[in-house]
């Protein structure tokens, strides 16, 4: 045969991925999803048990890491439908797993959903607010308060970076308990800025860490002779 002829034939039989059956578990790739068309096309019943079990066998063996888990051949069995279209009929040894019941969606989570007012706060802060406003008025009540408001001010620092009047602090705890919680007559402060960012190492550009000095090490350095 020319080689030319041979080389337009080949051409001609070229297969395109538009033109190919989808594959519906890719991670197999296009060399198992023909095998397991293949057997679906089986007239026989006991020739398609046999190519099942083929093909289960070396699903397995491309996963020995998942041997030991629970259900592993229960899965394998599940991908086998899936890839088949669950049009492969054969005798399975584990319940077959509906179509509609794989392409079922999960029921969406419930996330809580209490957004502050003030989001640099977090959440934890409007919990706390909530369980301060419910406690009776008295000391526990009070230091309760103040705990949350010394907190507000921690958490607008590491937002803000700068400073902020504990005034602006009350009125968003005010706000924040819908006037519930009102600090603003009181004639306590809340603790300073200097304290808060020398608890987080921001009074240098350096936190809490300085940077050594390394400056006679290298003037001696320079002293030395080289060669």
């Amino acid at each position: 045969m020319h080689p030319k002829t041979s080389t337009l034939d080949q051409l001609e039989h070229l297969e395109y991925n538009t033109e190919r059956s989808p594959l519906h578990i890719p991670e197999y790739g296009r060399h198992f999803q023909k095998m397991v068309d293949y057997a679906v096309s089986l007239s026989d019943r006991d020739e398609r048990n046999k190519a099942a079990q083929a093909i289960i066998s070396v699903m397995g063996n491309l996963q020995p890491q998942y041997r030991d888990v629970a259900d592993f051949q229960h899965m394998l069995w599940d991908q086998l439908f899936i890839m088949s279209d669950f049009q492969l009929d054969v005798d399975s040894p584990f319940p077959i797993t509906s179509k509609e019941k794989l392409q079922q969606k999960p029921e969406p989570l419930s996330y809580p959903q209490n957004f502050p007012k003030y989001r640099f706060y977090g959440n934890n802060i409007k919990r706390m607010i909530d369980v301060a406003v419910q406690w009776e008025a008295g000391e526990k009540r009070e230091g309760l308060e103040w705990a949350i408001a010394n907190h507000m001010k921690k958490s607008y620092l590491n937002w803000n970076k700068d400073s902020v009047e504990d005034q602006v602090i009350y009125q968003h705890l005010f706000e924040l308990s819908q006037g519930a919680i009102n600090l603003k007559d009181q004639e306590d402060s809340l603790t300073t800025t200097d304290e808060f960012l020398k608890i987080n190492g921001k009074s240098s550009p350096y936190g809490t860490h300085q940077p050594q000095n390394n400056y006679k090490k290298h003037k001696n350095n320079r002293a030395k002779k080289r060669y």
